[in-house]
Order: C-alpha cells, then structure tokens, then sequence
C-alpha cells in the first residue's frame, strides 16, 4: 500500500550518464580532494522496497559485487518484505545468502512489514476483517527474528562512518482506526535521535540517516498529496534533523524514479539555525518504479525497474551514486561537500 516534495531550498539537479549535481553550501570548499582521501572512502550500497521480488534484489546484490571498491555495507531501507509474513522474511534471508554481500547488512522497517493483517491467510486477502487475529506485537516481533533486533532505533559504525536507522514504533491502525501507515516516534527515539547527531557532529563526523518513510517537501514525489503526512511527527524530525549540515538522510516507500530531477535535495528547516540546511537523498527501489501522473497522483515508470545507491564517504565529501540495476548502469553522481571539523 504506497501512500509525499522539493525544498525551496536548492533543489539538485543531475543528468543522466553520470552528470555531477554537487551541493555546495556556503562556507565548504568543494572538490580538490586528493589521493590520500580517495584512499580513505568508506563504501557502503543502499536499497529499499524489496517487497518480494527477490529476484531482483539477487541480481542487485551479483551488481553490487562486481562495483569498483570494496562495499563495506548494505542498507535495506525498509519493505523487506511484501506482508511481513515470516515465510517472506525468510524467502529474503535466503537470497542474501545466496549472493555476495557485506558482513554488515541492516535494516530498517517499512509499512509492507506490517500487512499481515491484511489477510485471513497468506493467500486471501480480508480487508474488512481487519487484523483477522494478529497482534501487534507479532508483527514486530517478525521484524526482530529476521534481523536479531531488540528495537527499530539503532545506531552502527562502519569504518568510522556513522549510521542511524529509524523505524516506526507502533503500526497505528491498531491505535487510531483512521490511520494506517503513519510512523510514529516516541519521545525516546526523537531524544536518542538528537543526541547521536549532537555527539557526531562534536566528533567532526558525518553521519547517515535512514528511514523507510519520506518527509514532506523533500525529495520526489512528496510535494503529492499521497505522500505529505507520512510522519506523524514530521516538524519534529525536520526540527531536529535540520540542525546538522553534515546529516545525509535516505529515504524510500514512494518508489519514484531516481531518473527525476529532484531525487535529491538541501533541504533547510526554518528555526533551526542552519541555513544550509541537510541533505535528503531517494533511494530508489528494488520491486518497479513510479513517477508522477500530473494529475496528484503517480504512474508506474514500467513494470520492471530496481534501482539503488552505491555511496563513499571521504574526509571531504559524500559522494551519492545512483545505480540502474536493471540495465546494469549508472544514472547519475551527487558530490556533497563536507563542513566537519578539521
């Protein structure tokens, strides 16, 4: 069930063919970085939208692989799965494993994790009955077999590279029988959120967010009425996230193509005291691809699409790769100048 927008500020630009789009705030020097750095990048592959078409993911993950440099991690951004069943979960884990991979492979959780009650049984779909016996906690509890989680907030270093993972903590329409898809925080994680970006940035660090979900007026598609209220708690993330210049958020669910021109944006929240915002980055999708309809809506782009990103971080600079695992191309490079500590 997909349920979205480009900041005023410094929308980014790229063509296809690996045509430079490079965010460079005020007060950050931008390219001119040398061998030594180069030597220091840090890699890591990101993919969202899975939703089981393993097929797919199987032949990102031969791709990635094949990539110059070595990837020191992989990101599935949420909808892991199709329903959240653990057979889905399982049919996932047993992809993975069957293709090359980075020992350090995490996860976030999307909407599509929670669809279970959604049927009677795997093979019959039962809307008006819903939750058709399941509970809550179950669904959660599908989530943390399948990645060895306790909770869906968690922070990991790889090779020094910070990363934080979000996650719903309740699937609302248990909560309120007019929601459905809503993520909500609680005050927990949007402390522990804060907290972490504080203590990076005092590190001179750069860090990665990841979230399932988009933010409204950020990246395509979330200026359409579909996708602007997917967080419950949408100011209070912009408000905390928008305090740190070298924060670098990804997020997925919308499926819209990485062919767009806004696929990646500097997004500046008012009231927050950085006037250069932070960057906000589409991760594409493994299972097909959708753009807009012109109408408020969106269409499919065609009904076989996978996309992803491959990223490097270096002293200087987050450079955003996207990938058309499709056709086995690029599509296009972002190069994000870094303000950390020197």
């Amino acid at each position: 069930m997909k349920r979205t927008a480009v900041s005023a500020a410094a929308v980014l630009t790229a063509a296809l063919g690996l045509a430079a789009a490079a965010l460079v705030p005020a007060g950050a020097a931008a390219g001119g970085h040398g061998a030594k750095d180069r030597q220091r990048a840090v890699t890591f592959d990101v993919v969202s939208d899975v939703q089981g078409d393993t097929a797919d993911l199987g032949r990102a993950l031969d791709q990635m692989k094949g990539l110059p440099g070595k990837s020191s991690a992989l990101v599935v951004n949420g909808d892991i799965t199709n329903r959240g069943y653990p057979q889905e979960y399982a049919e996932v884990r047993k992809t993975i494993n069957a293709h090359p991979h980075p020992k350090n492979t995490f996860f976030t959780i999307g909407n599509h994790e929670f669809y279970v009650p959604k049927y009677c049984n795997p093979n019959k779909l039962c809307q008006s009955t819903w939750p058709n016996g399941t509970k809550e906690s179950e669904l959660f509890q599908n989530f943390y077999d399948f990645t060895g989680l306790d909770q869906v907030y968690y922070e990991r270093v790889v090779d020094g590279v910070p990363m934080l993972m979000l996650g719903t903590e309740k699937y609302m329409k248990y909560h309120d029988a007019t929601k459905w898809d809503e993520v909500w925080f609680s005050d927990a994680q949007l402390a522990w959120l804060d907290r972490r970006l504080a203590h990076w940035q005092r590190k001179g660090k750069p860090v990665m967010v990841f979230s399932h979900h988009v933010l409204p007026d950020t990246v395509s598609g979330t200026r359409n009425k579909m996708y602007g209220g997917d967080y419950l708690q949408a100011d209070r993330v912009l408000g905390i996230l928008g305090k740190y210049k070298d924060a670098v958020l990804f997020t997925s669910h919308t499926h819209w193509s990485l062919g767009l021109s806004d696929w990646a944006v500097r997004k500046v929240v008012p009231g927050t005291g950085n006037l250069e915002g932070f960057t906000v980055v589409n991760t594409g999708a493994v299972q097909t691809s959708f753009t807009d309809d012109g109408k408020g809506g969106e269409t499919s782009v065609s009904g076989a699409e996978n996309t992803g990103l491959r990223v490097q971080v270096t002293k200087g600079e987050v450079v955003v790769k996207a990938r058309d695992y499709l056709r086995n191309q690029w599509l296009k490079e972002l190069r994000i100048p870094l303000h950390r500590n020197r």
